[in-house]
Protein backbone atom coordinates (compact mmCIF):
# COMPACT_ATOMS: atom_id res chain seq x y z
CA UNK A 1 0.00 0.00 0.00
CA UNK A 2 1.69 3.12 -0.94
CA UNK A 3 1.96 6.07 1.47
CA UNK A 4 -0.39 8.47 0.40
CA UNK A 5 -3.72 5.63 -0.36
CA UNK A 6 -2.73 5.10 3.78
CA UNK A 7 -3.36 8.96 4.54
CA UNK A 8 -5.99 9.04 2.84
CA UNK A 9 -7.39 6.13 4.62
CA UNK A 10 -6.54 7.61 7.79
CA UNK A 11 -8.09 10.56 6.86
CA UNK A 12 -11.72 9.05 6.21
CA UNK A 13 -14.47 10.14 7.46
CA UNK A 14 -15.72 6.56 7.50
CA UNK A 15 -13.02 5.67 10.26
CA UNK A 16 -13.49 8.70 12.27
CA UNK A 17 -17.24 8.18 12.29
CA UNK A 18 -16.56 4.39 13.06
CA UNK A 19 -14.13 5.07 15.77
CA UNK A 20 -16.40 7.43 17.50
CA UNK A 21 -19.43 4.68 17.35
CA UNK A 22 -16.93 2.27 19.41
CA UNK A 23 -16.45 4.44 21.84
CA UNK A 24 -20.05 5.85 22.28
CA UNK A 25 -21.03 2.46 22.96
CA UNK A 26 -18.57 1.84 25.54
CA UNK A 27 -19.63 4.93 27.18
CA UNK A 28 -23.24 3.35 27.04
CA UNK A 29 -22.34 0.45 28.13
CA UNK A 30 -20.32 1.84 31.07
CA UNK A 31 -23.43 4.20 32.51
CA UNK A 32 -25.96 1.56 31.82
CA UNK A 33 -23.43 -1.13 34.22
CA UNK A 34 -23.78 1.05 37.15
CA UNK A 35 -27.47 1.95 36.97
CA UNK A 36 -27.92 -1.86 36.82
CA UNK A 37 -25.39 -2.63 40.23
CA UNK A 38 -27.15 0.32 41.86
CA UNK A 39 -30.82 -1.19 41.25
CA UNK A 40 -29.30 -4.53 42.31
CA UNK A 41 -27.38 -3.70 45.22
CA UNK A 42 -30.08 -0.14 46.44
CA UNK A 43 -27.40 2.00 45.67
CA UNK A 44 -27.81 4.89 48.16
CA UNK A 45 -31.02 3.40 49.53
CA UNK A 46 -31.17 2.42 53.18
CA UNK A 47 -34.03 1.95 56.22
CA UNK A 48 -34.07 2.18 59.64
CA UNK A 49 -35.44 -0.97 61.37
CA UNK A 50 -38.80 -0.62 63.41
CA UNK A 51 -38.30 -2.02 66.79
CA UNK A 52 -40.74 -5.11 66.54
CA UNK A 53 -39.56 -6.45 70.14
CA UNK A 54 -42.32 -7.40 71.82
CA UNK A 55 -44.52 -7.90 69.50
CA UNK A 56 -46.22 -10.83 67.79
CA UNK A 57 -44.67 -13.11 65.27
CA UNK A 58 -47.28 -12.34 62.74
CA UNK A 59 -47.50 -8.47 63.30
CA UNK A 60 -43.62 -7.90 62.93
CA UNK A 61 -43.44 -10.17 60.20
CA UNK A 62 -46.29 -8.35 58.28
CA UNK A 63 -43.98 -4.74 59.68
CA UNK A 64 -40.88 -5.82 58.04
CA UNK A 65 -42.22 -7.40 55.00
CA UNK A 66 -43.88 -3.71 53.96
CA UNK A 67 -40.77 -2.22 54.51
CA UNK A 68 -39.42 -4.86 52.17
CA UNK A 69 -37.86 -6.97 53.99
CA UNK A 70 -37.35 -10.77 55.25
CA UNK A 71 -37.24 -12.32 58.06
CA UNK A 72 -36.06 -15.61 59.51
CA UNK A 73 -36.29 -17.38 62.74
CA UNK A 74 -33.29 -18.60 64.10
CA UNK A 75 -33.73 -19.17 68.05
CA UNK A 76 -36.42 -19.25 70.71
CA UNK A 77 -36.12 -17.98 74.38
CA UNK A 78 -38.62 -18.37 77.34
CA UNK A 79 -40.22 -15.52 79.19
CA UNK A 80 -42.37 -16.44 81.39
CA UNK A 81 -44.69 -13.04 81.36
CA UNK A 82 -45.08 -13.03 77.25
CA UNK A 83 -47.45 -15.01 75.15
CA UNK A 84 -46.05 -17.39 73.16
CA UNK A 85 -44.70 -16.68 69.73
CA UNK A 86 -44.05 -13.33 71.08
CA UNK A 87 -40.39 -11.43 69.41
CA UNK A 88 -37.94 -11.41 72.00
CA UNK A 89 -34.85 -10.46 69.74
CA UNK A 90 -33.76 -9.06 66.57
CA UNK A 91 -30.76 -9.22 64.78
CA UNK A 92 -29.86 -6.28 63.16
CA UNK A 93 -31.10 -3.98 66.18
CA UNK A 94 -33.85 -1.72 66.06
CA UNK A 95 -32.65 1.59 64.38
CA UNK A 96 -30.10 -0.29 62.02
CA UNK A 97 -29.91 1.36 58.81
CA UNK A 98 -29.96 -1.26 56.07
CA UNK A 99 -31.00 -1.84 52.75
CA UNK A 100 -34.39 -3.01 51.25
CA UNK A 101 -34.30 -7.16 51.42
CA UNK A 102 -32.03 -7.59 54.03
CA UNK A 103 -33.03 -10.60 55.90
CA UNK A 104 -34.15 -9.88 60.04
CA UNK A 105 -32.98 -12.79 62.15
CA UNK A 106 -35.70 -13.06 64.73
CA UNK A 107 -35.85 -15.01 68.10
CA UNK A 108 -39.07 -15.65 69.48
CA UNK A 109 -40.78 -16.75 72.60
CA UNK A 110 -41.52 -20.95 72.96
CA UNK A 111 -44.69 -22.28 73.27
CA UNK A 112 -44.07 -24.37 75.84
CA UNK A 113 -42.00 -24.27 79.24
CA UNK A 114 -38.64 -25.35 77.82
CA UNK A 115 -37.28 -28.47 79.45
CA UNK A 116 -33.30 -29.95 80.85
CA UNK A 117 -32.09 -33.22 81.52
CA UNK A 118 -30.91 -33.71 84.90
CA UNK A 119 -27.05 -33.99 85.13
CA UNK A 120 -25.50 -37.42 86.97
CA UNK A 121 -25.10 -35.78 90.28
CA UNK A 122 -26.61 -38.16 92.59
CA UNK A 123 -24.25 -39.87 94.81
CA UNK A 124 -21.40 -38.13 92.70
CA UNK A 125 -20.84 -34.86 93.71
CA UNK A 126 -20.75 -32.69 96.86
CA UNK A 127 -23.81 -30.18 97.34
CA UNK A 128 -21.22 -27.11 96.33
CA UNK A 129 -20.62 -29.27 93.34
CA UNK A 130 -24.59 -29.82 92.48
CA UNK A 131 -25.47 -26.58 93.13
CA UNK A 132 -23.17 -24.68 90.72
CA UNK A 133 -23.73 -26.95 87.78
CA UNK A 134 -27.39 -27.07 88.01
CA UNK A 135 -27.28 -23.15 88.25
CA UNK A 136 -24.97 -22.65 85.28
CA UNK A 137 -27.23 -25.02 83.11
CA UNK A 138 -30.39 -23.08 84.18
CA UNK A 139 -32.11 -24.47 86.76
CA UNK A 140 -33.77 -23.03 89.77
CA UNK A 141 -32.22 -24.80 93.35
CA UNK A 142 -34.15 -24.52 96.68
CA UNK A 143 -32.84 -25.42 99.91
CA UNK A 144 -31.48 -29.00 100.64
CA UNK A 145 -33.00 -31.20 102.55
CA UNK A 146 -30.37 -33.00 105.04
CA UNK A 147 -30.64 -36.78 105.18
CA UNK A 148 -28.69 -39.51 106.95
CA UNK A 149 -25.14 -39.99 105.56
CA UNK A 150 -21.91 -38.05 104.23
CA UNK A 151 -21.72 -34.54 105.50
CA UNK A 152 -22.80 -32.14 102.26
CA UNK A 153 -23.11 -35.29 99.59
CA UNK A 154 -25.79 -35.59 97.32
CA UNK A 155 -28.37 -38.85 98.18
CA UNK A 156 -31.27 -37.25 95.89
CA UNK A 157 -32.90 -34.57 93.81
CA UNK A 158 -36.79 -33.84 94.10
CA UNK A 159 -38.72 -32.27 92.37
CA UNK A 160 -42.44 -30.97 94.04
CA UNK A 161 -41.63 -34.33 96.18
CA UNK A 162 -40.53 -36.92 93.85
CA UNK A 163 -37.43 -38.51 93.51
CA UNK A 164 -36.03 -37.36 89.85
CA UNK A 165 -33.07 -39.66 88.07
CA UNK A 166 -30.06 -38.50 86.44
CA UNK A 167 -31.42 -37.95 82.57
CA UNK A 168 -34.88 -37.25 83.59
CA UNK A 169 -35.89 -33.69 81.57
CA UNK A 170 -37.34 -31.10 84.34
CA UNK A 171 -39.12 -28.06 83.57
CA UNK A 172 -37.16 -25.14 84.46
CA UNK A 173 -39.97 -23.21 86.31
CA UNK A 174 -39.83 -26.05 88.70
CA UNK A 175 -37.98 -26.22 91.84
CA UNK A 176 -34.87 -29.12 92.84
CA UNK A 177 -34.99 -30.18 96.36
CA UNK A 178 -31.14 -31.73 96.77
CA UNK A 179 -31.23 -34.24 99.13
CA UNK A 180 -27.47 -34.31 101.22
CA UNK A 181 -25.86 -35.68 103.94
CA UNK A 182 -25.57 -34.40 107.47
CA UNK A 183 -22.69 -35.59 109.02
CA UNK A 184 -24.15 -38.53 110.99
CA UNK A 185 -22.36 -40.91 108.48
CA UNK A 186 -18.75 -40.65 108.10
CA UNK A 187 -17.05 -41.32 104.86
CA UNK A 188 -15.12 -44.08 106.10
CA UNK A 189 -17.44 -46.19 107.41
CA UNK A 190 -18.39 -49.63 105.74
CA UNK A 191 -20.43 -52.44 106.45
CA UNK A 192 -18.17 -55.59 106.60
CA UNK A 193 -19.58 -58.99 105.86
CA UNK A 194 -17.74 -61.94 107.11
CA UNK A 195 -18.12 -65.72 105.65
CA UNK A 196 -19.19 -67.19 109.03
CA UNK A 197 -22.89 -67.77 109.58
CA UNK A 198 -25.19 -66.57 112.05
CA UNK A 199 -25.56 -66.85 115.24
CA UNK A 200 -28.55 -68.43 114.47
CA UNK A 201 -27.15 -71.14 112.38
CA UNK A 202 -25.07 -72.50 115.37
CA UNK A 203 -27.88 -72.60 117.64
CA UNK A 204 -29.86 -74.56 115.32
CA UNK A 205 -26.64 -76.90 114.39
CA UNK A 206 -26.49 -77.44 118.03
CA UNK A 207 -29.85 -78.09 118.55
CA UNK A 208 -30.18 -80.86 116.19
CA UNK A 209 -26.53 -82.17 117.22
CA UNK A 210 -27.90 -82.51 120.53
CA UNK A 211 -31.01 -84.38 119.37
CA UNK A 212 -28.83 -86.86 117.04
CA UNK A 213 -24.97 -86.67 117.47
CA UNK A 214 -25.46 -86.13 120.92
CA UNK A 215 -27.27 -89.52 121.88
CA UNK A 216 -24.79 -91.30 119.46
CA UNK A 217 -21.97 -89.65 121.15
CA UNK A 218 -23.25 -90.73 124.98
CA UNK A 219 -23.73 -94.41 123.73
CA UNK A 220 -19.88 -94.08 122.59
CA UNK A 221 -19.06 -92.59 126.24
CA UNK A 222 -20.67 -95.29 127.94
CA UNK A 223 -19.61 -98.25 125.46
CA UNK A 224 -16.04 -97.19 126.42
CA UNK A 225 -17.13 -96.72 130.09
CA UNK A 226 -17.98 -100.62 129.71
CA UNK A 227 -14.21 -101.62 128.13
CA UNK A 228 -12.16 -100.04 130.91
CA UNK A 229 -14.04 -102.05 133.29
Amino acid sequence: MAPSDFFQKLTSRYLWLNLAGMLALIVALCVAAQLLMGVYTHHGESIALPDVRNHSYESAVTVLEDLGMETQVTDTGYVKTLPPGTILEMLPAPGTMVKSGRIVYLTVNAESTPTLALPDIIDNSSLREARAKLISMGFKVGEPQYVFGERDWVYGVLVNGHNVTAGQRISIEATLTIQVGNGQRDAADSVFMTDAPPQEFYEEEIIDGSGAEGGAGAEAETDAFEVVE
